[in-house]
């Protein structure tokens, strides 16, 4: 027994000695790689992953690069995925031996095909984020005129073209038989939809999304998605369905399962949104778990039962809601991964079922234009008439219509989901994508001509009745702003507000603010009705009248969902940032009538947007801070090289250039030095080497001494002239009528009486000549000494005793006025911070001489090391007094 035991194991041994041998067919798969000559080109259905990176990353890195160029026209992202899918495909590369049976051989596209429609599930999931139904409900009336009628027409000469396509083409391979009146609603349906997401870039990149055109396009745009929708799924059920009965059953369950996401899901949803905070705080990653299994699990419905999976999941982002924004803080935690893997890897495989081959007869192209012409004008001319009926101009509603012509990636989506319904054959499916390319790319570059700035800025002028339209000139109406932009104080002003200089910017506007009132002790109401006795708050002396300060919030614009959808809800983020709450209570401690806004716009717009804004309020004063981090974010964490060398920053040079060239009134640059509430660094007093532990013991982290500075202030100001200078002036004096604000003015004089041009950093090129080549003043330049003294005569007598105004004859102005300036400024190491006031150019100029973006003078001041804070004032353009 013990014996046949024995040879039992042994032949088991064997046996497994044997099929481990190298001469065994079953090996497991070598792990070395290409190491073991293994070829990651070939497909293998074990170990698909390979593959797949050579698919992502080429279609990846050849989109990104063909993106760039058209992003130059302007020209969203959707168009470089397809057209970049169209040259990897048969069209183009595909004539390349051996390419598409190495990059993409038909048996690994499941793998990529399953890839690119669970990023398109997603998508559609952001795109219902992204449909803010309470656009819809605000502006119905218009909404529903322009929606219906850029719907109807389309829908109509669909119907009529769909016949024609519908005998030439349906018996191609590729398709199934079905009824001309599915195929006809599917037709009509994709002659009639707006893609809405590429619609909001449009309008943002534009800066028309708060403008009429950009609400009542944008929510007949969400009238129309979602009526595009439930037609594209009754168009499916359709197809998939067996009988006409079957599919009225899947037309009746997708209204009941519309019904129980409203009614039951989004209660329930909202419920636990409401318990967990998330509402107020943002998704927690559980949040965000339990969002996105509602969003398969809805896809998954609508996928069963005959509908789309796409569909499901637009009916999940629709029903989450837009409080407290959100919608906004989801699409944040997942649109990267989407936009940036997901959705090229769909366009592009839109691209590659693209084959431009198959247009080879003039039948097929008279088609292409035909479906052309239907799908844009009548879009065009259908949202354009309704437009006009609900009382729009006709630049305006031709605006519109342009707009909603735009086809984009909705419609690829459309097209995919034909083509693999078989409802499409290659070729009717290449006319569709053609035509979508050609709307889409024409949306942009006709609306912005038919629609420009000027435009709007007149249009909106002439409907405040501030424009007289024939002449353009001011109406007599507008006869006061007139005299108000005329007007030497200032009434109102600009702020743009940066999270990184708030402190110095609530200091400064405070300044031109009156006192706060005494303080009066205050009566319980009860007892108040006992000894009714009238309580007002006194006003001190030389308490000023209120001034208008506007505060502007600029957050940048970037290519992602959520800054978009930001736009679309900048009125809840202007309602609840902080920095504008926190500007707001400066009005109230300091007499100011304060207001704000937020803005999101692209960077390369940041000044174009101050300076409309401050033309739009006739502002007399635009205050643009200069960036404490040295660049134009706001981020609190910024290497010290960067704030140390913050005046270097050319991308914010570049902005306060574009800020000082575009602006129409006078425009103030702050560069802050230690003014009130902004920190200064800790000085650091070990000098021995100590431990981790030791050196984060408890007397570092000890509470900070609170800031003893006063709030009294001294400026300075080097007066030298022109009309730069005499607005620096005149806006000294006016700060100097608060009470904590002493100035001294320094008029520099030349030795021979007249404006002091000798020193090589003032521009000399305005000065005129005679006939005899000698120099003389130009004609336009008033008397400046003249003026100096009119306005000290014209100061109140409290404010007398705040200024002093001197005189002083120099050869080299602007090395006197440094060395002055070292006398005046930092002698109170207890104030609120002084400030040097400069003109950015020292002449009746335009701009200054050369070198810094803030003038040579203030290149110098810079460089001299003084120690206070530097206002640098360019004038109106107009300003000649």
């Amino acid at each position: 027994m013990a014996t046949s035991t024995h040879l039992g194991v042994a032949s088991i041994v064997a046996e497994a000695v044997a099929s481990a041998s190298p001469s065994s067919t079953h090996r497991v798969a070598p792990q070395g790689g290409i190491l073991e000559g293994g070829d990651p080109s070939v497909y293998n259905s074990s170990n698909p992953i390979i593959l797949f990176i050579i698919q992502a990353g080429i279609i990846i890195l050849f989109c990104r690069l063909l993106h760039y160029p058209l992003s130059l026209l302007r020209q969203p992202r959707v168009i470089a995925e397809v057209i970049g899918g169209i040259l990897l495909g048969p069209s183009v590369m595909g004539h390349v031996p051996g390419f598409t049976a190495t990059i993409f051989p038909k048996e690994a596209m499941p793998n990529l095909n399953l890839v690119a429609n669970l990023g398109l599930v997603l998508f559609l999931f952001l795109v219902g984020l992204e449909v803010d139904l309470r656009y819809f409900v605000s502006n119905w009336k218009v909404a529903l005129s322009v929606g219906t009628a850029s719907m109807a027409l389309p829908f109509g000469l669909g119907c009529a073209i769909a016949w024609g396509l519908y005998n030439e083409f349906r018996n191609e391979p590729g398709t199934v038989p079905i009824q001309f009146g599915t195929y006809m609603l599917f037709i009509a349906v994709a002659m009639s939809i707006t893609a809405f997401p590429v619609l909001c870039r449009i309008l943002t990149e534009l800066k028309l999304l708060r403008t009429p055109v950009g609400i009542i396009v944008l929510s007949a745009g969400v009238g129309n998605d979602v009526i595009g929708w439930i037609l594209l799924a009754l168009c499916v059920a359709l197809v998939n369905a067996g009988s006409g009965l079957t599919a009225l059953w899947v037309l009746l369950t997708c209204v009941g399962y519309v019904l129980f996401l409203t009614f039951a899901v989004r209660p329930a949803f909202m419920w636990v949104l409401r318990r967990s905070g998330s509402l107020q705080d943002g998704p927690s990653q559980s949040i965000v778990a339990l969002t996105l299994i509602i969003t398969l699990a809805s896809a998954f419905f609508t996928g069963v039962i005959g509908v789309h999976p796409i569909f499901g999941a637009f009916l999940a982002g629709l029903i989450c809601p837009h409080e407290g924004g959100f919608a906004v803080k989801v699409t944040e935690k997942i649109e990267d991964l989407i936009s940036a893997l997901f959705l090229p890897l769909y366009f592009a495989l839109s691209g590659l079922s693209t084959n431009l081959g198959l247009l080879d007869s003039g039948i097929t192209w008279a088609y292409v234009i035909g479906v052309i012409a239907v799908a844009f004008c009548s879009k065009f001319g259908g949202a354009m008439f309704a437009a006009k009926a609900s009382g729009l101009v006709w630049r305006e509603s031709a605006a519109i219509g342009s707009l909603m012509s735009c086809k984009g990636l909705v419609e690829l989506i459309v097209l995919n989901i034909g083509l693999q319904a078989k409802i499409l054959s290659s070729r009717t499916f290449t006319i569709f994508v053609i035509m979508a390319l050609v709307t889409t790319f024409a949306t942009t570059p006709m609306t912005a001509w038919l629609y420009p700035a000027w435009y709007q800025r007149k249009l909106e002028a002439w409907k405040r009745g501030e424009l007289d339209w024939t002449t353009g000139h001011p109406s007599e109406v507008d006869i006061v702003a007139v005299q108000k932009l005329g007007s030497k104080r200032i009434e109102s002003l600009l702020v743009y507000l940066r999270l990184d200089n708030m402190p110095t910017l609530l200091a400064f506007v405070s300044l031109l603010g009156g006192p706060p009132g005494e303080l009066v002790a205050k009566k319980h109401p009860m007892h108040e009705k006992e000894s009714p006795v009238e309580s007002r708050v006194p006003i001190l002396p030389g308490a000023k009248s209120s001034i208008q300060v506007h505060g502007m919030r600029l957050l940048e614009l970037t290519e992602r969902t959520s800054a978009v959808m930001k736009v679309s809800e900048v009125d809840d983020l202007s309602l609840f940032d902080p920095v504008l709450n926190a500007f707001r209570v400066l009005g109230q401690l300091y007499n100011l009538a304060v207001s704000g806004e937020t803005s999101v716009v692209p960077e390369a717009s940041y000044a174009e947007t101050l300076v409309n804004k401050a033309v739009e309020d006739a502002c007399d004063l635009l205050v643009v801070p200069w960036s404490e981090t040295g660049n134009m974010s706001e981020a609190q964490a910024t290497p010290k090289d960067s704030v140390r060398h913050k005046l270097g920053s050319e991308a914010y040079s570049a902005f306060v250039t574009k800020t000082l060239d575009k602006a129409e009134c006078t425009t103030a640059i702050f560069v802050n030095n230690g003014f009130s509430g902004s920190s200064k660094p800790r000085k650091i007093t070990r000098q021995r080497l100590m431990s981790v532990m030791s050196l984060h013991g408890p007397r570092e982290h000890a509470v900070q001494r609170p800031n003893i500075n006063g709030r009294s202030h001294h400026i300075f100001l080097p007066f030298f002239g022109g009309a730069d200078g005499r607005a620096a002036l005149r806006l000294v004096l006016q700060l100097a009528e608060n009470p904590e604000v002493t100035a001294t003015i320094l008029h520099l004089l030349d030795p021979q009486g007249g404006p002091n041009l000798r020193d090589s950093s003032v521009v000399t090129e305005h000065a005129t000549f005679t006939a005899k080549g000698t120099a003389s003043r130009p004609a336009q330049w008033p008397d400046d000494a003249a003026f100096l003294s009119s306005m000290h005569h014209d100061l109140l007598p409290e404010v007398q005793d705040r200024v002093i105004m001197e005189t002083l004859s120099s050869v080299a102005p602007i090395q006197d006025a440094i060395q002055r300036a070292q006398i005046e400024v930092a002698q109170d190491t207890k104030n609120g911070g002084d400030v040097i006031v400069l003109a950015r150019s020292n002449v009746n100029s335009a701009t200054p001489s050369s070198g810094h973006c803030l003038g040579q003078v203030a290149d110098k001041f810079v460089h001299a090391g003084v120690r206070a804070s530097l206002l640098v004032i360019q004038a109106r353009k107009d300003s000649n007094e």
